[in-house]
């Protein structure tokens, strides 16, 4: 017989987790968007610059820092084709906003995880060989998360993902769910 009580804190641990995840995806929408001086916009000496030509609004390219990293692996070329691509960088904002947006609030789960696997994939191979493994960095574990995420997403807690999958919408088109 199942432990209940650990089974209902194990839900609300993945809703949190959900929700944290989710606002990682945000912040780094908004720091890109907007500059705020934490990944975007620090210079060589790590000192902050709010507000610098580096973040989106400054007419930055949200893609070309990370991207310039790609200098090494077997799919570097690839990457730096794609660093600063205008159509690259609008997917790649619109990717953390929709991914964060729908983790926060537990809706549109399936493309949310679909996503993120996909970009976390995208960006560890990016940098293969990995600084400090060879196999599996930070982008392999949201990867891994994402995907219990979506494995509890049924039980899920502190969202609106069940009153999402009861709306007309998602009823007609259950990838939505």
């Amino acid at each position: 017989m199942p432990d209940t009580k650990n089974h209902l804190n194990a839900n609300h641990i993945w809703g949190l987790t959900r929700i944290g995840l989710g606002f990682i995806f945000l912040w780094a929408f908004v720091d890109k968007m907007f500059g705020l001086g934490f990944a975007t916009c620090r210079d060589e000496l790590n000192t902050v610059a709010v507000g610098c030509e580096s973040a989106v609004v400054g007419g930055g390219s949200p893609t070309e820092g990370f991207l310039s990293f790609a200098t090494k692996g077997p799919l570097a070329d690839f990457y730096q084709t794609l660093a600063g691509n205008p159509v690259v960088d609008f997917l790649f904002m619109a990717g953390l906003l929709g991914i964060g947006v729908a983790l926060i609030f537990g809706i549109a789960m399936r493309i949310a995880v679909f996503s993120g696997v996909l970009m976390m994939l995208m960006m560890w191979s990016a940098v293969l060989p990995a600084e400090n493994n060879p196999l599996i960095d930070d982008h392999i574990i949201y990867a891994l998360v994402l995907t219990g995420l979506l494995a509890v997403n049924s039980e899920q807690k502190f969202g609106f993902g069940q009153r999402w999958g009861q709306t007309k919408l998602v009823q007609s088109m259950p990838f939505l769910k």
